[in-house]
Formats: C-alpha cells, sequence, structure tokens
C-alpha cells in the first residue's frame, strides 16, 4: 500500500547527497572501550556481541530507517487498502494517490529526521529475526562538533558512550526488547484508518478548544488522532523510552566525566544543540510530535540522576528486574515515589 520506492526517494532527496566521509576516528575500538566502560558503570552486560560501528551518510541512515518502519507500517497500510478497495470504480485512483502520498510523507519525515540524527542503535521491535546496527551519521557528528565548538575526540567517545549504552540495555536486558515491541504491537493493532468524512483526527470530539491546545502541546498533530485507548497504550510507551533515553543520557555523563579528556561543557553544548531550531523546524517538529523525544531525554535524565543522587544506583537499577519495576509518567516526574516502591523480584543485570 505504502510505495516504499517512492518513499526512498523523497527520503534521499530530503537527506541530501553529502556522502558519510572520515570522521578522523577509528570507532570500533572506541566501541569497545566504551562497552567496558558503561558495564563496569552500570553492570549491564551483553549477551552477544555488539553490531559493528557504521559511519553512514544521511541518506544511508534513512535507508535502514526506512526498511524498519516498513515492518512497522504495512500492516496498517494493507488494512486501509482492503477498505480503499471497496471504494467502487475509483478504488484504483484513489489507492494509488494514497499510496503515493503516505510515502511522501514518510519519505519527508524521514528525510528531515536524517539532518539531527547523530547515532542509533537500529533495532527493529517487532521482527527480531533482523539484524541490529550500530549507525553513526557522520556529515551532522562533523557539523556538530564545528557549530558546537567542541573537542572532536571527546564529543565523539560522548555519543559513543549513549549508544552503547543503548546497545547494553537491550541486550543486556532480556525482556526489555520484547516489551517494548509488545507494546507497539498492541498500539498497532488499535489503528483503524477510516476514509471518511470526520474521522481523520476524531477532531469533531474534542470540542472544548483548550482541551484540543494541551492534547496537541503533550503529543502534536499526532495526539490529536488518537483514541483513548491509543493514547494509554503510546504514554506506557513513552515513558519506557524515557528510562531508556534518561538511563543513556545519565551513563554518559557520569562516564564521560571520568574518561574524557575534555568533557568539561558537552553537556551544555549538546542541550543547546537540541533546542536550537529555525521557526520552521519548530513547527514541524511540533506537528510531528518529536518536542516529546526532547522530553524523553530531560525527564528521564532527570529521574535517573534524582535515584542515583538520593538512592545509589543499585535503587535505580531495579527498572530492569521486570516490565512491573518500569516508572509510570508520573513517576518519572516524582523519582523517589518510585524508589520508595516495595522490592520487585526479578533479573538484575550481572555484574561485569
Amino acid at each position: 500500500m505504502i510505495d516504499w520506492t517512492l518513499a526512498r526517494q523523497i527520503a534521499g532527496f530530503a537527506a541530501g547527497s553529502e556522502p558519510a566521509g572520515p570522521l578522523g576516528v577509528d570507532l570500533g575500538p572506541l566501541v569497545e572501550r566504551s562497552e567496558r566502560r558503561v558495564s563496569g558503570y552500570t553492570g549491564l552486560v551483553a549477551r552477544e556481541a555488539l553490531p559493528g560501528p557504521e559511519a553512514v551518510s544521511r541518506g544511508q541512515w534513512a535507508e535502514a530507517n526506512l526498511t524498519t518502519l516498513a515492518g512497522l507500517l504495512d500492516p496498517v497500510a494493507e488494512r486501509l487498502g482492503g477498505r480503499l478497495d471497496g471504494a467502487g470504480p475509483f478504488a484504483g485512483a484513489i489507492r494509488a494517490v494514497t499510496s503515493a502520498t503516505l510515502a511522501a510523507e514518510v519519505g519527508l519525515v524521514m528525510g528531515y529526521l536524517s539532518q539531527r540524527v547523530l547515532g542509533q542503535y537500529e533495532l527493529s521491535l517487532i521482527q527480531p529475526e533482523a539484524p541490529a546496527r550500530l549507525l553513526f551519521v557522520a556529515p551532522n557528528l562533523r557539523k556538530a562538533i564545528e557549530d558546537l565548538d567542541v573537542d572532536a575526540g571527546s564529543f565523539l567517545g560522548w555519543v559513543v558512550l549513549h549508544e552503547v549504552t543503548h546497545v547494553l540495555q537491550f541486550s543486556g536486558v532480556p525482556w526489555l526488547r520484547g516489551h517494548l515491541g509488545g507494546l507497539l504491537r498492541e498500539y498497532l493493532e488499535t489503528v483503524d484508518v477510516r476514509v471518511e468524512e470526520g474521522a481523520a483526527g476524531r477532531l469533531s470530539s474534542l470540542r472544548d478548544p483548550r482541551r484540543i491546545l494541551e492534547t496537541f502541546r503533550e503529543g502534536g498533530l499526532a495526539a490529536l488522532v488518537q483514541s483513548a485507548e491509543q493514547r494509554e497504550i503510546m504514554d506506557r510507551v513513552q515513558a519506557v523510552m524515557a528510562v531508556v533515553e534518561g538511563y543513556a543520557e545519565h551513563t554518559m555523563d557520569v562516564v564521560g566525566a571520568e574518561v574524557l579528556p575534555a568533557y568539561a561543557g558537552l553537556r551544555e553544548a549538546m542541550d543547546r544543540r537540541r533546542r536550537s531550531r529555525s521557526t520552521p523546524e519548530k513547527v514541524l517538529q511540533r506537528l510531528l510530535g518529536l518536542e516529546v523525544k526532547l522530553r524523553q531525554y530531560e525527564v528521564g535524565k532527570s529521574f535517573c540522576d534524582g535515584v542515583v543522587e538520593r538512592h545509589g544506583l543499585d535503587r535505580l537499577n531495579r527498572v530492569w528486574s521486570a516490565p512491573e519495576a518500569l516508572p509510570t509518567l508520573d513517576e518519572l516526574r516524582r523519582p523517589d515515589d518510585w524508589a520508595a516502591r516495595g522490592e520487585i523480584e526479578g533479573p538484575r543485570p550481572a555484574a561485569a
């Protein structure tokens, strides 16, 4: 239903043609050292060898993510296609236009994101047979180093610490990938696309302008089209991702301060980069709900920092004991309440 060839063409055009090019640092040894250091601090141990790091172009990053995205969106798109097949003599034309429209939207989003991403542990949550990749977007890293005026070696090492932490989270916590994948499947099963007047967004059900603004502020345009059931599932997904991202942010600061020669100022520079957007970019981020991602970094890191500062790393590592141990969205803002929970039985990360 989605014309993925067209989506890739549009994403490639939006991403630009700048090649990956050299970073001036051998990423392989850097990843190996980071694995030892992150494991030494967190206690998380990979159950299998880490994927080799790849320095990629923006277009290559978009291509990799479109491949993963296809596994997520194709079942939903096929349900839409089934509805269109019953649209009478114009079904074929409507299907073609819809296919191209979806492809354009997906391609443009991936192309936009490719301009901002520095690194990514690229992992399919609902296709466990798909190989994981450890990607670093070389043009964006070079641009960030220049724009932020930071030491290249330390900055690259800091970004690697973040992504390696993600590898150890998903490889060292046996249930995490399946838990997130289950939430995504549950969400996608609730998505039932209808082509009829008033279906898009259920906006007619949001009579209160204040409620519309509040919903939009929290989740962007996507939040306006979600049902109550979908929002509840997405809240759970966002809570998990806030912990995943916040834990990585906490770890990269603690370990980075110990091992990087020019660590001072990196956190301030990174936060400044995340908040520095032109007005069109800010509008697009709001429409796509991408500001939620930025809040995941901030709220998750504040939660992890607060738990470690007042209760220690062992208490924070309870988040990896079982899905039931994960904080809710409310608990993320009240780390002491989460830390006061009773002990939750389950496997802990093994000592490195």
